[in-house]
């Protein structure tokens, strides 16, 4: 079977010393697992520590939440794909719906991005989902698979393999409301069908996250759907033993 995958999108939260202060609490409540995969999106800020912080603990990666899509250049502010992979990181997220819908990243950038992190050895986790008004107008499928296939659509079938992928409907998303599992199985299995029809067998070991309003009370129900293989979790990772307690569902 293929290993769960928990990953903690920070988002704006927890500071350099704050993350040290959490990592410090979570790793004194989560031992080794072999049977799972764990991820830490921390802001880029904050990278250093939480690399720093889980250097005896190989079992555990790091992402970081954004890059740009040139390798480098004038763009003040901004963190290339190569100067993440240098300061330790392993993944990075790309188009999660907030870069979408409160920055307005395009499906163009997305597929820049996607391909960035590949070029510079970084495991790409690509976020689709629709918006409520999407939803409510039956277009659910239709805008995920458009925001997966943009995504994908500049790098190769065997890099697209490598990569992570998470369905995190916009209307889920620090609401409270979460899809109940039928409707993320629903969902997970459009994408995993449209990967089959790109990777063939490969596509079956292909993680596919959830994401949106995830907790300790939904977390295993979630992880039971078919095809949910993981969680992709933000305001409910923020403390470390609740953060502790997911990881071990």
């Amino acid at each position: 079977m293929q290993r769960p995958v928990f990953a903690a999108n920070w988002k704006m939260h927890h500071g350099p010393s704050d993350a040290r202060a959490f990592l410090r609490s979570f790793l004194a409540h989560y031992a080794r697992r072999p049977d799972r995969q764990v991820i830490f999106f921390p802001p880029a800020v904050s990278l250093a520590a939480v690399v720093d912080g889980l250097r005896e603990r190989q079992d555990i990666q790091v992402g970081v939440q954004n890059i740009h899509w040139e390798d480098k250049g004038a763009y003040t502010g901004e963190t290339s794909a190569g100067m993440a992979r240098d300061a330790g990181a392993d993944l990075a997220l790309v188009g999660h719906s907030e870069r979408r819908h409160v920055f307005g990243e395009t499906d163009e950038q997305t597929a820049a991005k996607v391909a960035a992190a590949v070029r510079a050895g970084l495991v790409p986790m690509l976020c689709v989902g629709e918006k409520l008004e999407e939803r409510e107008r039956g277009e659910t499928e239709s805008v995920v698979l458009r925001q997966l296939r943009a995504g994908i659509a500049k790098v190769e079938p065997h890099a697209v393999a490598g990569m992570l992928f998470a369905y995190e409907p916009v209307w889920a998303i620090g609401t409270g409301r979460n899809a109940t599992p039928d409707d993320a199985a629903a969902i997970h299995g459009v994408i995993r069908r449209e990967l089959l029809s790109i990777l063939g067998e490969k596509a079956k070991a292909v993680p596919i996250l959830y994401g949106g309003s995830v907790n300790r009370g939904n977390a295993q129900a979630l992880l039971q759907a078919a095809d949910v293989g993981g969680l992709l979790v933000g305001g409910a990772s923020l403390d470390s033993e609740g953060w502790s307690t997911i990881v071990r569902t």
